[in-house]
């Protein structure tokens, strides 16, 4: 299945169904008065949460979404039938913007929350409605309210407790793949992680989800490579794991090029907690290994951690410093959501 995490979408709401005009007649009965009933509401267009999904990609292929308009009022007070809604179920983590891509409608990050993005319109009042005391045949009705149509962008921030950084080829799929059940695309060439990838990680009876993110370059803020498109990704984690090629000849290069990334991109990313490591220990010299070890500290200012994703050392040390972090950081479960209404 492919992965999306932006789409444009197209909504409209039902419009109400218009009053009737209608009198009653029936035999010996010369003056029956009127009984024209009111239309049906239109249908409500509403987004909702799911389990289950983790991609826009349906989104794709159908952008236009139209709740049904009411039914018209009939004679003999009959009440015209609603419109019938329409829910766009969504991953958990998407964002609902206006058309304008900055203007946040609402942010689905719990399983069941909805949100009411096009309101039906109203349906109008028979002539029943009319009738006073001077003026006991009125012929007037009121037609149905209009519904709302809406362009809206969907955008998808996986929900994630650690977020996996560092340039192309750093290790980050190796040590996804090594720590979960998660199996992506792993190869020696820039880029070969496309999208992002999620793997649901254990220790010491404790699972946290990671997420792997494309690798960054520099100048990918300004949209050079894959670009900082995934780094909303993120943007939802507790914490996030820095991974530096301990092949690589310039470490402390490589670290400062990638923080300069999340500086660039904003949102408090380069705040956040994190866990610098010196990988791909196996392939290294002892001397060696100590020579960028010490190099990648003093760039880091801080205690850094050394590991292997392809024998596996120091990845449960790494794993057990991620812990508390991801622990401090969740979010105790929501109670049942509400339902909510967007009024534009």
């Amino acid at each position: 299945m492919k992965f999306l995490d932006l789409a444009k979408v197209y909504v409209r709401s039902g419009a109400g169904g218009n009053g009737a005009v209608s009198f009653r007649r029936e035999k010996y009965i010369e003056y029956g008065g009127p009984d024209g009933g009111d239309g049906g509401n239109g249908g409500d267009v509403w987004a909702e949460a799911v389990e289950g999904l983790n991609t826009l990609i349906d989104y794709r292929y159908q952008q236009h979404f139209f709740a049904r308009n009411g039914q018209g009022g009939m004679g003999r007070q009959r009440t015209g039938k609603g419109g019938d809604d329409i829910v766009l179920k969504v991953p958990v983590g998407t964002e609902i913007l206006d058309e304008d891509q900055e203007t946040l409608i609402a942010d689905l990050d719990t399983v069941g929350q909805r949100v009411r993005i096009a309101r039906g319109g109203n349906g109008g009042f028979g002539n029943l409605h009319f009738k006073t005391s001077t003026n006991q045949a009125p012929r007037n009705s009121n037609p149905g309210q209009p519904g709302v149509e809406r362009t809206l962008w969907l955008r998808l921030k996986l929900i994630a407790d650690v977020g996996l950084l560092g340039l192309p080829n750093a290790g980050k799929s190796t040590f996804l793949a090594a720590t979960s059940n998660a199996r992506p695309k792993i190869a020696d060439y820039p880029f070969t992680t496309l999208h992002p990838n999620l793997g649901v990680v254990g220790i010491d009876n404790t699972e946290f989800v990671v997420a792997d993110i494309p690798g960054l370059i520099e100048g990918a803020h300004e949209g050079r490579g894959i670009g900082d498109r995934f780094l909303g990704h993120v943007e939802r984690c507790a914490a996030l794991l820095h991974l530096v090629d301990g092949t690589s000849d310039t470490v402390a290069e490589d670290y400062r090029t990638v923080i300069a990334e999340l500086e660039a991109y904003g949102g408090h990313l380069a705040d956040k907690p994190r866990i610098t490591v010196l990988n791909k220990i196996d392939a290294l010299e002892p001397e060696t290994l100590e020579e960028r070890a010490a190099e990648l500290e003093a760039a880091a200012g801080g205690r850094i951690l050394t590991m292997s994703g392809v024998s596996r050392d120091g990845v449960t040390e790494v794993l057990r410093a991620l812990r508390p972090i991801v622990d401090a950081n969740r979010r105790p479960a929501p109670e049942a959501p509400e339902d909510q209404t967007w009024r534009p």
